[in-house]
C-alpha cells in the first residue's frame, strides 16, 4: 500500500473515537508515526529518516514530504550503483546524462570514438538499471565471437 492510503486509513479509524481539534496536526502526527513504524519494521532503521521527521513542520505537505523521502532514497540507490561502475564507464555516464554532453563532445573530451561512447553508455545504463531493480549492478560486457574463417588456413 502507498503511504497516503495508509495515513488516510489510520486517520479514518482514529477519528471514529472522536474528531481531532487540529486536523492538520493530527494527520501530520499519524504520518510521522507511520513512517517511524515503517522504518522500524525494515531490516535497517535509518536515523537520518527519523531525525528528518522531527524537523518537519506540522503544516508540511504530506505528499511532498513523502515524494522528497522517496526521491532521497532513490538518489542514494543511484549513487551506490554509480559507484559500482568502472571509472571510464562512470565518466561516460556522468558526461552524457548529468552534464548533458553530446556523444561527439564526450568522445572528444575522453579521447575515444563515438561508438565507444555509445557502447560504454549502454553498458553503464544497463548496470545502473540492474542495480536499481535489485540486481548486482555489474557491467556485463558482451562476448565477441571470432569469425568462423579466422584461424582456419583458407
Amino acid at each position: 500500500m502507498d503511504m497516503a492510503h495508509d495515513v488516510y486509513a489510520l486517520a479514518y479509524s482514529g477519528a471514529r473515537r472522536g474528531l481531532p481539534d487540529n486536523t492538520r496536526a493530527y494527520i501530520f502526527a499519524i504520518a510521522r508515526n507511520h513512517l517511524i513504524n515503517r522504518s522500524r519494521r525494515a531490516s535497517i532503521v535509518s536515523f537520518e529518516l527519523i531525525s528528518d521527521l522531527t524537523k518537519l513542520d506540522e503544516n508540511a505537505d504530506l505528499a511532498a514530504t513523502e515524494r522528497h523521502l522517496l526521491a532521497r532514497d532513490a538518489l542514494r540507490q543511484v549513487q551506490a550503483g554509480f559507484e559500482k561502475l568502472s571509472p571510464r564507464i562512470r565518466e561516460v555516464v556522468w558526461l552524457r546524462k548529468v552534464e548533458g554532453l553530446s556523444v561527439a563532445e564526450t568522445g572528444a573530451r575522453l579521447g575515444i570514438g563515438k561508438e565507444a561512447v555509445t557502447h560504454q553508455l549502454l553498458m553503464g545504463m544497463k548496470a545502473l538499471a540492474d542495480h536499481m531493480l535489485g540486481g548486482s549492478g555489474r557491467v556485463v560486457r558482451p562476448l565477441y565471437r571470432k569469425k568462423r574463417n579466422q584461424g582456419q588456413g583458407s
